[in-house]
């Protein structure tokens, strides 16, 4: 009679510990669940701002703004791999081109135009010049376009307004959409965000973005395979730089106001951190580095003002530490230590051994007996 057979083991915690991950990825390849769960996210965006208070709907806002930022930071430098300090100017410059363009009654989507041209063709001229430097060189080039940037803005009084400043009230929401201001804003920024997000997710997945990943990893490789590296940096310089003009625009749009403050070289600094906290290299990441960009800095002058600086530095290190690749790696981790602590507990199993059967030849309960028959 044939005895079944039990896996026992290194063998059966691994299959225990890749069933789950096998059945996560064929759920997610169901047709319902790739087209269902983009509709369900359109349809939760749309009723956000409608069902949101006005601090709420200026907060999320202020986090699209800022993660279209980071995401622009992200091109050159999560998926790139080159060293940028200076996008927050470009921000600023699309700030300041919005603002003096809707003082001058321009037509808003000339504005708009200009807001993404101007930004991109001042990063092409800066790639040009510092794309062919390498590692720290580059760094200090665009260390120089904040600290440029602020005095720069002070001087052209006729165009920024000098200390001042400038404010631009543009985007009232129209007569007889129901809307308030703060959700016609929120829409705004739903809208010009998510086109730019979309584009770029699909800019870093294409032919590009594998370029881009190339030149990052190894230029000689990159050149011994035919992509020239400082080709790829400045294109990616000049679309950062265009996505921080865009996130300048929308910065007026929420704002509504800019000064010399705003291209500062302390905020470049902390769009640096919220990048590296949200996840370089990640489009989800660059929206967590948006979120902590606004939220942390709220929370921490709620609790003490004098704080706000050693928090961050403190939240930083410590996500440095527990989670290198930031937030965005978390539910990777989460689900790393869940099944470590499985297979932990299926190799700490005592090995099974098969009972003798009942009746079979081949085992006898007490040897000693079966050498006194043969005796």
């Amino acid at each position: 009679m044939a005895s079944s057979s039990k896996t026992s083991g290194p063998a059966a915690s691994a299959s225990t510990s890749s069933a789950p991950s096998s059945s996560a990825l064929s759920f997610k390849q169901r047709p319902w669940v790739r087209w269902g769960a983009p509709l369900l996210l359109l349809v939760g965006l749309a009723v956000l701002p409608l069902v949101m208070t006005e601090s709420t709907n200026d907060t999320l806002a202020r986090i699209g703004v800022f993660a279209v930022a980071v995401l622009g930071l992200n091109v050159v430098m999560g998926y790139t791999g080159q060293v940028s300090l200076g996008q927050i100017f470009f921000l600023g410059l699309g700030a300041y081109v919005t603002a003096y363009g809707v003082s001058q009654e321009w037509n808003i989507v000339l504005v708009f135009a200009l807001t993404c041209l101007i930004p991109a063709v001042a990063g092409l001229v800066v790639a040009l010049a510092a794309a062919r430097l390498g590692g720290l060189a580059i760094a200090m080039v665009t260390v120089a376009l904040p600290i440029v940037g602020v005095p720069l803005a002070k001087r052209l009084s006729d165009y920024t307004g000098g200390s001042q400043g400038l404010s631009a009230r543009f985007v009232e929401a129209p007569e007889g959409s129901g809307l308030y201001d703060d959700q016609w804003q929120l829409y705004i920024v739903l809208v010009v965000g998510g086109i730019v997000f979309l584009l770029t997710s699909l800019l870093v997945r294409g032919k590009y973005g594998r370029a881009f990943a190339i030149v990052k990893g190894n230029e000689n490789v990159a050149s011994s395979m035919g992509i020239s590296p400082y080709r790829y940096k400045v294109l990616a310089f000049t679309i950062a730089s265009l996505i921080g003009g865009v996130s300048g625009f929308l910065y007026m749009v929420v704002v509504q106001y800019t000064s010399p403050e705003t291209m500062s070289f302390g905020h470049s600094i902390e769009l640096l951190v919220a990048m590296v906290i949200g996840g370089a290299g990640s489009i989800v990441g660059s929206i967590l580095g948006g979120a902590f960009y606004v939220v942390v800095p709220d929370i921490t002058n709620a609790i003490d003002p004098s704080l706000t600086a050693l928090l961050q530095g403190a939240l930083l290190l410590a996500v440095l530490f527990v989670l290198p690749g930031g937030l965005v790696s978390l539910p990777r981790a989460v689900m790393r230590g869940l099944r470590r602590s499985t297979a932990g507990r299926g190799s700490a199993a005592p090995p099974t051994t098969p009972s003798p059967t009942a009746g079979s030849g081949s085992a006898t309960e007490n040897p000693e007996t079966e050498r006194q028959g043969h005796v």
